[in-house]
C-alpha cells in the first residue's frame, strides 16, 4: 500500500489546488493550514471545522505527517537534540540551540549525505535518501511543541546538504516564511553549503533574504581536496567566484565556516591565505573547534590555537569569531546521534 502524502510543509497555493482536486471549497485550505501551522494538528480527524466529509476524503490521500522525536537529548548547557524515525525507518536529526532570546533549530534536510566531508559523522554512510519539504516543517513544528516557545532562528545545517535536495528546501523556506506557515523570516534562516556551484548559483536567481554560509575549512585547493571531496568539482577559486556572483545578485553578506583542525588548517599561515581570499567580501568567518567523531583522521584544535587563529585574522582587517562547542556529552554534533542510533550505541 503507498504511503499516503503529507499535509506538511504544503504552501497554502498547494493546499488551494489540494482542495481544488479534491472538489473541496477554496477556502478550507485556509482552514487546513491554520490547522497544521497555527493549532499544530496532528490528525486530519482532529480538524473540526471541516465536514465529516471533506476530513474522510483528505484522510483516504493525505496524512499530516507530523513526526514526534524518536528520542529526545538534553546536555547540561541547554542543547536539545531530537532524533527522528522517518516512515522509511531512516533516521534524521536536529538540535535545538538556546541563546537568550534567540530559540534556534539546526535541522536536517536529507537522511544522510553524499559529500563526503572527512570530518562530519552525517556522511558516514553515504545518503539514503532526499527529505521532502513536509519532513523538514515537521522539524521545527516537534520542536516548539516539545520546548514550548516559538523557534525564531533556523539554520540548515543539520543532516545532508541542503543544496544538493534543492527543489524540496525551496518549498520549505516557502513554506516555512509565508504567513501561513511558522513565518519566520528569511533573515533569520542560515543555509549552509559545502559549495555546489551550480546551486549558488540558482540559489541567487531566487535573492532570497537568507543567510548563505559556506562550508570553506580551508584556505587553498590541497588541503581542502583532502577535507572535502567536493572541492575536486569546484576547486576554492571557482567556489569564490560562484560566492561573489552570489553577492552581487543578492545584495546579501556571506558567512563562512571554518572547522578547525589541529595540524591541518590552524597555522599562521592558513590565516593568512584565509584573510587574502576573502578580503573585500564584508563576510564573516565562523571558527568551529570540531566535536570528536569516531572513523575521523581528524583532531580540535585547542582553545588556545583556536583563539590565536581569531586574533590573526582579526588583525589581517578579517570579522572572526569562535562557536561555542556546544552539547558534546549528547553527541550533538552533525550525524553524531544518527550515526550511534545505526550503531546500536545509543
Amino acid at each position: 500500500m503507498p504511503r499516503h502524502e503529507y499535509l506538511y510543509g504544503q504552501t497554502l497555493p498547494q493546499l488551494e489546488a489540494l482542495c481544488n482536486r479534491l472538489e473541496m471549497p477554496r477556502f478550507a485550505a485556509k482552514q487546513i493550514a491554520r490547522w497544521l501551522y497555527d493549532k499544530h494538528a496532528t490528525t486530519i480527524e482532529a480538524m473540526s471545522d471541516l465536514s465529516a466529509r471533506h476530513r474522510a476524503l483528505l484522510a483516504e490521500t493525505y496524512e499530516v505527517g507530523l513526526t514526534a522525536p524518536e528520542k529526545v537529548s538534553i546536555s547540561t548547557d541547554g542543547t536539545k537534540k531530537y532524533l527522528y524515525r522517518t516512515s522509511q525507518n531512516h533516521f534524521i536529526e536536529s538540535a535545538y540551540i538556546p541563546d537568550g532570546d534567540r530559540a534556534t533549530l539546526c535541522i536536517s534536510s536529507q537522511a544522510g549525505c553524499r559529500m563526503g566531508c572527512r570530518f562530519c559523522a552525517s556522511t558516514q554512510a553515504g545518503r539514503v535518501r532526499d527529505l521532502e519539504a513536509g519532513e523538514i516543517c515537521s522539524e521545527i513544528y516537534t520542536a516548539q511543541k516539545d520546548i514550548g516557545e516559538r523557534i525564531s532562528h533556523i539554520v540548515l545545517m543539520g543532516i545532508g546538504e541542503p543544496l544538493d535536495n534543492f527543489d524540496e528546501v525551496m518549498r520549505f523556506l516557502e513554506n516555512i516564511s509565508s504567513p501561513e506557515g511558522v513565518n519566520i523570516g528569511m533573515r533569520n534562516i542560515s543555509l549552509s553549503t559545502c559549495g555546489l556551484v551550480p546551486k549558488i548559483d540558482q540559489l541567487a536567481e531566487k535573492k532570497l533574504q537568507l543567510t548563505l554560509s559556506v562550508s570553506l575549512h580551508a584556505p587553498n585547493n590541497e588541503i581542502r581536496s583532502g577535507m572535502m571531496p567536493v572541492n575536486d568539482a569546484y576547486p576554492v577559486e571557482v567556489l569564490m567566484q560562484a560566492v561573489r556572483r552570489y553577492q552581487d545578485t543578492t545584495g546579501r553578506r556571506v558567512s563562512f565556516e571554518y572547522s578547525m583542525v589541529r595540524g591541518v588548517n590552524d597555522s599562521d599561515a592558513c590565516a593568512r591565505q584565509l584573510a587574502n581570499l576573502i578580503r573585500g567580501m564584508g563576510a564573516h568567518v565562523n571558527l568551529i573547534p570540531i566535536n570528536p567523531v569516531d572513523g575521523s583522521p581528524y583532531s580540535a584544535t585547542d582553545a588556545a590555537n583556536v583563539h590565536h587563529f581569531q586574533q590573526k585574522l582579526e588583525s589581517l582587517g578579517v570579522n572572526a569569531t569562535v562557536r561555542r562547542r556546544l552539547g558534546s556529552e549528547i553527541s550533538a554534533a552533525c550525524g553524531q546521534l544518527r550515526r550511534d542510533e545505526m550503531n546500536g550505541k545509543a
